[in-house]
């Protein structure tokens, strides 16, 4: 490794710990750590803007996929950098105008203060603005009279997954934020529940205090490399994007924003969102030989030179084709293995397209207790994602196939799940009984 190496791992090493950690002294050193090396740079950094009118941003708070990096595959590239800030309503039952106002308010902050994602140019290699949306949870649906077709209680996925239902987060509302630069995020933190009083350049004339807390914060990381460097885990490919090993997010796995978004109804524009913390048995998985692992998580037609050691060989498709699906009792017979991505394949609709669109997928850098990571969905039903993970388990088929050859899911082990409506940026603060 060589100084200039070292130096880099070493400002990852800060930005990781300070993005997890939180506060005002973690946004100062996050902020030296990722300023560019140039004299010219301002102190604090400085990004681009965002808009004083509100109507020119997208109507869905999930729309992202215009506003996110492609890769060099022509992919939608998800950001480095995650914050899911899990909150308790403070506010009033029914809400006031008051309450309301502030939460809006509060929000058109970020909105003026950076631009939307990468701002519609994609061609760069860094989205240097902010995507974030915020979530209702049915607890607090249920509060203020709102019953959404297509929002399963986290308890009531749960028991359909065969998993303990106490694993329900007890969150009233989420936040998700999304940016390639941690300092963003917490800056946007800060300004929303801190006492920051500028936030890129622009007042901070409102907050959620008052109305929300934080009860839980949970961060995450995500890109080629970074696996290797947050986990003390010494097989993880120094390249691979995720903790197993291999790329996830091809073109025919990532469905258009369309597929999850409401058509009609009360709640047009908006989403569900299903979110879930999962601990990975990384020793477990790194004992088995390359070959069986990539079979496991793609598919064991799939070849070492069609994949390459952490799928960068695929391209912008994941080679998973509807013949797989068809073929996946005389694949496992063959092989003695059936694919992660070849099961949950069979989930999709009839046009062989997926149903539920991918927000955030990284590693859990604020815990240091093993390798976890924060997966979360969008779709136009919970149940739709219920298909999906129901597709993983090993008792979904009549294979003769040991459990450890079966995907991933043997590696996998549930910590957390919630959910949540998430309205259109109109509806987005405080929706009440209509």
């Amino acid at each position: 490794m060589t100084a200039n190496d070292s130096r880099g791992l070493s400002r990852r090493t800060l930005v990781k710990a300070a993005l997890a950690i939180g506060g005002t002294s973690a946004l100062a050193a996050c902020q030296e750590a990722e300023r560019a090396p140039d004299d010219g740079t301002a102190d604090p950094p400085e990004y681009p803007r965002g808009v004083s009118d509100p109507s020119t941003l997208p109507a869905r708070q999930h729309a992202w996929d215009d506003y996110l990096v492609t890769s060099v595959h022509g992919t939608v590239t998800q950001s480095q950098h995650q914050l899911l800030l899990g909150l308790s309503y403070d506010g009033s039952t029914p809400p006031t105008d008051g309450d309301r106002t502030q939460v809006e308010d509060a929000l058109r902050v970020l909105e003026r203060a950076f631009q939307w994602g990468s701002g519609l140019d994609t061609s760069g290699s860094v989205n240097n603005g902010l995507l974030f949306m915020l979530g209702y949870a049915p607890r607090y649906l249920d509060r203020v009279g709102i019953d959404v077709e297509g929002l399963q209680t986290p308890e009531t996925i749960l028991e359909e997954l065969g998993e303990d239902p106490a694993l329900a987060a007890d969150f009233d509302a989420l936040l998700l934020l999304d940016s390639d630069y941690a300092s963003i995020l917490l800056a946007a933190e800060q300004a929303l529940f801190g006492e920051s009083e500028e936030l890129n350049g622009v007042e901070v004339d409102a907050r959620l205090t008052d109305v929300f807390s934080v009860v839980e914060r949970r961060t995450g990381v995500l890109g080629k490399g970074r696996p290797a460097q947050e986990l003390d885990h010494e097989a993880i490919p120094e390249d691979a994007p995720l903790s197993m090993g291999f790329r996830a997010g091809f073109d025919n796995s990532l469905p258009p924003e369309d597929v999850a978004t409401f058509s009609e109804g009360a709640f047009a524009d908006g989403t569900t969102l299903v979110v879930s913390r999962i601990r990975t048995a990384l020793d477990d998985w790194y004992e088995q030989p390359h070959e069986q692992r990539r079979k496991e998580m793609y598919c064991p037609a799939h070849t070492d030179e069609a994949v390459g050691e952490t799928g960068e060989a695929l391209g912008n498709h994941s080679g998973i084709t509807e013949e797989n699906v068809e073929r996946m009792d005389e694949l496992a017979e063959e092989h003695g293995i059936v694919g992660h991505a070849q099961k949950v394949a069979s989930a999709r609709d009839e046009d062989f397209r997926t149903r539920i669109l991918r927000r955030s997928e990284g590693v859990a850098t604020d815990d240091v207790e093993g390798s976890t990571f924060n997966f979360s969905s969008v779709q136009t039903d919970t149940r739709r994602f219920v298909e999906v993970r129901r597709a993983m388990d090993v008792d979904q088929y009549d294979h003769d196939v040991p459990d450890d050859r079966h995907g991933i899911v043997d590696y996998l082990g549930t910590l957390s799940r919630s959910t949540y409506l998430v309205p259109s940026r109109a509806d987005r603060a405080l929706p009440s009984e209509r």
